[in-house]
């Protein structure tokens, strides 16, 4: 195992890796470190491209110890997959999707609770819970499952039907709640101080960033090890854009790329963007985005505690955080799936829609290779049919 300690995000200090924690003394979230220098002599392009592809050969730059069995339910290497008309439409060089959709349970949440629940059975964990807007419910559910671990989610009332029945099918205990994400977290954070479960809410404990940033290794062996100019990237809690800020250093320092980096964009929604204003204020941390609201419920998060550290990535990629109106996700998600096949889910629709109006700004150009983050199957959300009913008796095929 390369896992030398864990790191207060935010005070530096120092906790023994060989137990379970949750947030630091601090009350911020804890960062897994490695030994750089030993992985990069573990370690090769060579040696990664001999491997079959998936989260787990990942193996030196992930917190499981050697012989731990990982609890999988076979986390794939998503595809990059190009918008070629979309492209073509908009006069630009380069716009490609990763595709999370294609994971179990249907999101990138599976690659978080994955490496979650593997390190909470490695440590005889017997029962788990957290707050969620959908799919990391249905993740942990069904990762829990997998590995014997009682599952708790309590999720607010807007959340999909889909993301619930899922979760309940998995034989989690669903509690459904008349508040927002955070308000839900405050009940799991009780039940965790009371015994009655481990607390793995979104950066609360430290290893769902750690499955999440193997987003971010994956597209720099399939970028050919370098990386896109510009990630788009849907933020709510932004486990994932703080996974990938992390992965491309530690991918430094083991010699695997270079210090090239690409700029980070968070993309939230106009009802809930606490992001975009601190960034926009200038602040260090986001103050709670009062009554939230939007159709992509997985950024409708008012109040994230890895605040401080999405907005550090942007920044210190030289990104920006951007917010979209409701009118521009259902537009960009219409024309994805008219134009390329592509059905996104309304996250990357509103990733889309976040580069299409910083296409406009100029504040990315046509000539950049932009990497959009498409979080979810698109077929896991509420879709209102308008085809027309016909009867058969009065139809004829060259007439409808």
């Amino acid at each position: 195992m390369f896992v030398t300690h864990l790191e207060c995000s935010l005070t530096g200090e120092n906790y023994a890796a060989g137990e379970i924690h949750n947030l630091s003394r601090a009350g911020r979230p804890l960062l897994v470190r490695y030994d750089l220098e030993r992985v990069g002599q573990a370690l090769s392009r060579e040696t990664l491209a001999a491997r079959a592809p998936g989260m787990w050969k990942w193996r030196e730059l992930l917190p499981l110890p050697a012989g731990a069995e990982p609890v999988s339910l076979g986390e794939i290497e998503t595809p990059l997959l190009p918008l070629t008309r979309l492209s073509s439409k908009a006069g630009v060089r380069s716009l490609m999707v990763k595709d999370e959709g294609r994971l179990p349970t249907g999101s990138f949440k599976a690659r978080g609770l994955a490496m979650a629940v593997s390190m909470a059975r490695h440590f005889g964990t017997q029962a788990m819970a957290l707050p969620t807007n959908g799919n990391a419910g249905a993740a942990l559910a069904a990762y829990a499952a997998a590995a014997g671990i009682e599952a708790t989610v309590i999720c607010p009332e807007e959340t999909p039907p889909i993301n619930i029945a899922e979760a309940e099918a998995y034989g989690a205990r669903v509690l459904v709640a008349d508040g927002q994400i955070d308000e839900c977290g405050r009940l799991v954070g009780e039940g965790a101080a009371a015994g009655r479960w481990f607390d793995v809410s979104t950066l609360k404990e430290p290893y769902r960033a750690e499955g999440k940033k193997v987003m971010g290794l994956e597209l720099a062996e399939q970028y050919g090890w370098q990386l896109p100019d510009v990630i788009f990237y849907p933020t709510g809690g932004g486990t994932g854009l703080i996974g990938m800020w992390k992965a491309f250093a530690e991918m430094e320092a083991a010699g695997l790329i270079g210090p090239e980096r690409p700029r980070m964009v968070a993309v939230q929604a106009t009802g809930c963007a606490p992001m975009v204003r601190a960034w926009e204020q200038g602040d260090e941390f986001a103050e709670r985005w009062e009554q939230p609201a939007t159709i992509a419920t997985g950024i409708r998060v008012p109040k994230a505690v890895g605040d401080f550290l999405i907005l550090r990535a942007v920044r210190e990629s030289g990104g920006f955080a951007i917010a979209v109106e409701e009118a521009q996700i259902a537009a960009e998600l219409a024309a994805a799936a008219r134009d390329d096949g592509m059905l996104l889910c309304p996250e990357g629709a509103a990733v889309l829609a976040g580069w299409r109006a910083a296409l406009e700004r100029g504040l990315v150009g046509r000539d950049e290779r932009v990497l959009l983050f498409n979080c979810a199957a698109g077929n896991k959300y509420p879709l209102e049919p308008t085809a027309p009913h016909i009867r058969l008796a009065d139809s004829h095929g060259a007439s409808v």
